[in-house]
């Protein structure tokens, strides 16, 4: 099982919003519990979260960042570029780590083995070890609540945050 973080993203037609827990952990240790694991990127017009090490998020977040500047911040050409680039090298490929991006427009979860995958609502996606809890809680939200985007993203990791324990309750969130 992957055992690193929780990030969870939600799409409307006139918003998008990105939130992460901050626990860093090491084996079953807690290590940190206030890290940042989502940022905007492209002038503030793409957000996207990782769940893996540190180093490999700075590593990963400056090529797809490169990526989306020479794509004019094309994001769907920006993830099919990074995931042959992640998938050809031996050692990114190698590495237990996850991406969430996101604009307005669309939201892809890619992996180092080439996965570039749109969910299929395309509006609500999640990684990391209480990925699944922050997907169910979102979800159930989305359908039976009037939360704002940013409210049933903050809910939605919150419970996440109560059940796995490779997630904590000190949120960050991001909206465009």
């Amino acid at each position: 099982m992957f055992k690193a973080t929780t990030i969870l993203a939600y799409r409307t037609d006139s918003s998008a919003v990105i939130g992460g827990d901050g626990q860093v952990t090491f084996g079953d240790t807690i290590l940190k519990g206030n890290a940042t694991k989502i940022r905007p990127l492209h002038k503030g017009k793409i957000l996207a979260g990782f769940a893996g090490s540190t180093a490999d998020a700075f590593n990963l977040f400056d090529m797809f960042e490169s990526i989306l500047e020479e794509k004019r911040g094309n994001l769907l050409k920006s993830v099919i570029e990074f995931s042959k680039m992640w998938r050809k090298d031996k050692h990114l490929r190698q590495l237990e780590a996850m991406m969430l991006v996101l604009n307005r427009e669309n939201i892809f979860i890619l992996s180092g083995t080439g996965d570039v995958v749109e969910p299929e609502d395309g509006k609500i996606a999640s990684i990391g070890s209480g990925g699944n809890y922050a997907l169910s809680s979102a979800r159930a939200l989305d359908r039976h609540s009037n939360l704002t985007p940013r409210e049933l993203v903050e809910e939605s990791l919150n419970i996440a945050g109560e059940l796995c324990i490779y997630t904590n309750r000190n949120i960050k969130i991001l909206e465009l």
